[in-house]
């Protein structure tokens, strides 16, 4: 799976490799979490970065299903994701992602995976938008009657694949990362030819070193998390 991941390279390279604008200042993230809002490119807005929450909820759901990766091998048939893979697609944009081994103690050392120069690449993913039911409001909220109308949440997920050789030895699933001609075919092709794209990405130019458990916490946010022990 893809639980954390990073992003602190500079807003004016992430514009210039994708070719995209933000729609609010980028921060360095050193521990990206689910339920945070996050930067992708979507289908119907290249030219832009949009900030949606992470953790996927189909549109017909009637409560919140919170799903932060999908499976390649589903992902089409799936109900869950079906419509979304049709025509909502998106890059999700790091730099880095984390996965735990558990050592002969019992415990779980996180490692890093990342290209050797830190270079930014994309992840496939899928969006939605998903509103909460109405709720009925009791009558003394209001000294009337009436309903509420929930806010319209937009999501993401991450698709994960078979792990490479490098990430076998980690974890038995890794995200899907799109080399640089594949994205704009990630988001544009029909869902026959977008299918083969999620592949494993080959090992020979990313590297997998063991962090801090400090990435741990979602509330550990900073350049630390990513310095090598």
């Amino acid at each position: 799976m893809c639980g954390r991941y990073s992003l602190f390279t500079p807003q004016v390279k992430l514009v210039d490799r994708f070719g995209a604008t933000p729609e609010q200042p980028l921060t360095s993230r050193y521990n990206c979490a689910p339920g945070q809002e996050l930067p992708v490119i979507t289908t119907e807005h290249p030219d832009r970065m949009q900030f949606f929450k992470w953790g996927f909820t189909p549109r017909w759901a009637k409560k919140s299903f919170d799903m932060i990766n999908a499976r390649a091998e589903s992902v089409r048939s799936k109900r869950s994701f079906s419509d979304a893979y049709k025509s909502r697609r998106c890059l999700v944009i790091a730099d880095g992602f984390y996965e735990w081994v558990e050592t002969d103690d019992g415990e779980k050392q996180p490692y890093r995976v990342a290209f050797a120069d830190d270079r930014p690449f994309a992840m496939a993913g899928l969006y939605e938008e998903w509103t909460p039911p109405t709720q009925q409001t009791g009558l003394a909220d209001f000294g009337a009657g009436g309903d509420t109308t929930p806010e319209t949440v937009t999501s993401f997920t991450i698709i994960t694949t078979e792990p490479n050789e490098l990430i076998a030895d980690l974890h038995h699933r890794m995200a899907v990362i799109l080399s640089p001609d594949e994205e704009q075919k990630w988001l544009t092709a029909d869902p026959d030819t977008a299918e083969p794209l999620l592949d494993p990405y080959p090992d020979d130019e990313l590297q997998a070193y063991p962090i801090s458990t400090r990435v741990n916490s979602p509330a550990n946010d900073d350049p630390s998390i990513i310095e090598p022990i």
